[in-house]
Order: structure tokens, then C-alpha cells, then sequence
């Protein structure tokens, strides 16, 4: 049983997507950071970056933070959405650390700036706005050559998707960007992506552009 501590944000949305992908069975422990449950003592012995998500593997006595890395151990775990060895295996992990360094750290600003602090800041609203649509040029290059971003679907593309779910906060039009549109409506199909995205339960739905 892997225990999933998590809130319905794009990092927390990785792991329940994942777990849905591979079937595990698993127990949502939300997180409610909002009211800061995420600084609660108990939560901080297994994640002491007091940030979401994290697992425990009570099978395994293995405690995770950090997304990517949680996606790996789950991959690795399974045999599934990662593969073992190769060229492949290479661009899964650059394409994840392309997640990890660029798109939810610089999307991440965009959405403090722009959705929730409008108008406070002209300057970051600026650069990071103009950061995001760079990112996104550099996404939509790939999936002009890649059905998915490592080539096969991938935690890659786990990792990527929830964040680009995000774009109506980044104040982006998808179809500025049709290979991102394909790549984003195609995972938006995906069964598990969809029962992953509602963990915990939200009122939100899966922003669609019309």
C-alpha cells in the first residue's frame, strides 16, 4: 500500500496521476495547505522540505518527498513509464529535469505573479510571463518532432501535464502553441489522468480550450 500525502496542485496531481497509471493501490492523506498542515510535525518526518507530495511504501519501509524522485521510485517499482535502459531512458530523465528545473519553478512564479498577485509587481509579471512562453516554445518544438516528450509516454510527460493544465492561470492560449495543444488534449483522454486529476476531490475541472 503506498500512503500518498498530497493537495490538488500540479506537484501533488503528478503522483496521483502516476499511481492511477500504474494501478497501485494506495490511501490519500491530504494535505491542506492552506491551512498549513504541511508545517505539522508528523508531516515534516517525511517530508522535511515541508512541501507535497509524499509516500510512504509501507510494503517497502520507503518514505519519499520530492516529486520526480517519487515518480522514479514508482517507475522503477513497476517496471512501467520509464524505461530501464537506452537512449530513451536518457531523454525521460533530461525531459523531467527540463519539469523540474524550468517548467514548474518558472510557471510557478508566473501563477504568484499574475493570477494571484496581479498588478503588484509589473516587472515579475513581465519576465516571468515572457519566461513561460519561452518555455512553452521549447515544449511545442519537441512535440513537433515527438508524440510525447520522451518519445513514448512517459513520467515526462506525468511530470509536464499538470502544469500545463495550469495555462488559463498563466494567461497562455494553447493554440499558440497546436503541438502543446495535441500533447495536452491527448493526456487529457487518458482515463487515469482524468480520475488522478480529482485527488484529492476538487470542484475544479480539467481546463479544456474551447
Amino acid at each position: 500500500m503506498i500512503e500518498l500525502y498530497t493537495w490538488s496542485t500540479p506537484n501533488g496531481r503528478k503522483v496521483s496521476i502516476m499511481l492511477e497509471e500504474l494501478e497501485l493501490p494506495y490511501r490519500v492523506i491530504p494535505v491542506h495547505i492552506g491551512r498549513d498542515e504541511q508545517f505539522e510535525p508528523d508531516f515534516l518526518r517525511i517530508s522535511p522540505n515541508n512541501k507535497i507530495p509524499a509516500i510512504v511504501d509501507t510494503d517497502a519501509g520507503v518514505s519519499l518527498m520530492e516529486s520526480a524522485a517519487i515518480l522514479i521510485y514508482l517507475a522503477e517499482k513497476t517496471g512501467r513509464l520509464f524505461p530501464e535502459s537506452g537512449a530513451r531512458r536518457w531523454q525521460v530523465l533530461e525531459w523531467l529535469m527540463m519539469q523540474m528545473g524550468s517548467v514548474g519553478p518558472m510557471l510557478g512564479q508566473t501563477h504568484h505573479f499574475l493570477f494571484y498577485n496581479k498588478g503588484k509587481a509589473p516587472y515579475a509579471e513581465t519576465r516571468y510571463h515572457n519566461e513561460t512562453k519561452r518555455i512553452y516554445g521549447v515544449l511545442d518544438r519537441r512535440l513537433g518532432d515527438e508524440e510525447y516528450l520522451a518519445g513514448e509516454y512517459s513520467i515526462a510527460d506525468i511530470a509536464t501535464w499538470p502544469w500545463i493544465a495550469r495555462h488559463p492561470r498563466q494567461e497562455i492560449d494553447l493554440h499558440d502553441y497546436p503541438n502543446v495543444l495535441r500533447w495536452y488534449l491527448q493526456i487529457a483522454e487518458r482515463p487515469a489522468v482524468q480520475r488522478g486529476y480529482f485527488v484529492p476531490a476538487t470542484s475544479d475541472e480539467i481546463p479544456i480550450p474551447g
